[in-house]
């Protein structure tokens, strides 16, 4: 299916563009960054679970990962948003296991399973560089948010092989403000998903009860990095923020908070894709010691009355760049 044609506001039209990360390079600061994030693995901080572990002996904690980072896949995706995917698609490269453990995850086999490959930062640079030849408009790190030091490391390797794409980090928004750092300079456009807003709904449904604050620290971060998302005059998104929010059932009051905070706290011009993907996977179902489903309230999809109420939270807390994917 070929993307529809965009269209652009000449205002968010970006002319002259270069991806961060060469300025990053001609300056010299990538290799400081390199050391950095080599810093990060031996004591790991890499993301809010502050493991303190040393990954670069191996280590491995809560998300399972020690030295190297495991890569799932990798392959030009064509059902990521219209302004990602262009007519060449979004050159992904999905990462393995993940510092969340959402039990609604649809990509649980890869995220909660070790499935893929170790790969060092030569390898890593050898897939981006491969998709960027077959034509892809951007490089897509998934999952990386646990992985951060490993993708300073490959993007080191890439960019003095001729690595010209932009740069989209695609991530839960659990994100530890030191690796949002170190991506200062090297990431082109943000792709946070912000999740939950209460405490306790993420700790029952992510496992991680700090989460909403931690996004909220994290999506800001990146704002101050990118700013608002803008594109170049071909309707491809060029550098800047692009938030997702998935619509999950009984969730209205979460999703009217985020949104409001979004406008308010980031930018009313905040790019937000208000996502209807949701299916009651991986965990939910599951029947818990009382006998009734342990997730019974995300046990269904969300409806079309809620989808609807989402879009009203954002347009009346002003937010006005909305993508809707179904």
């Amino acid at each position: 299916m070929r993307p529809r044609q965009l269209d652009v506001d000449p205002r968010s039209i970006l002319d002259d563009f270069e991806p961060a990360y060469l300025r990053t390079w001609r300056s010299g600061l990538l290799e400081p960054k390199v050391d950095q994030a080599l810093a990060e693995l031996e004591d790991c901080r890499v993301c809010p679970r502050n493991c303190g572990i040393n990954r670069l002996k191996d280590e491995q904690r809560v998300c399972h990962t020690g030295r190297h980072a495991i890569v799932s896949s990798a392959f030009p995706h064509f059902g990521e948003e219209d302004c990602l995917r262009g007519h060449q698609g979004s050159g992904t490269i999905f990462f393995g296991l993940c510092n969340l453990r959402c039990v609604f995850c649809q990509n649980w086999d890869i995220s909660q399973k070790t499935s893929g490959a170790e790969l060092d930062a030569r390898g890593i640079a050898d897939l981006a560089l491969e998709l960027q030849a077959r034509g892809c408009h951007n490089i897509n790190f998934v999952t990386p948010e646990h992985v951060a030091p490993q993708v300073v490391e490959a993007l080191a390797v890439a960019i003095p092989r001729g690595l010209r794409v932009p740069i989209v980090y695609n991530t839960s928004a659990y994100d530890s403000l030191a690796s949002l750092r170190l991506m200062d300079g090297l990431v082109d456009i943000y792709m946070p998903d912000f999740k939950f807003w209460y405490r306790e709904t993420a700790r029952v449904l992510c496992k991680a009860k700090d989460y909403p604050e931690v996004a909220r620290t994290a999506i800001k971060e990146m704002h101050r990095q990118v700013g608002d998302l803008r594109f170049g005059r071909d309707g491809l998104a060029r550098r800047g923020l692009l938030v997702r929010h998935l619509v999950m059932p009984n969730q209205t009051e979460e999703c009217e908070a985020i949104m409001k905070w979004l406008a308010d706290e980031v930018s009313p011009e905040t790019y937000v894709n208000v996502m209807g993907q949701y299916q009651p996977q991986y965990q939910v179902g599951e029947i818990g010691r009382d006998g009734r489903p342990r997730y019974e309230s995300i046990g269904r999809r969300a409806s079309d009355e809620e989808m609807v109420a989402a879009h009203a939270a954002a347009r009346r807390a002003g937010l006005h760049r909305l993508d809707a994917r179904h």
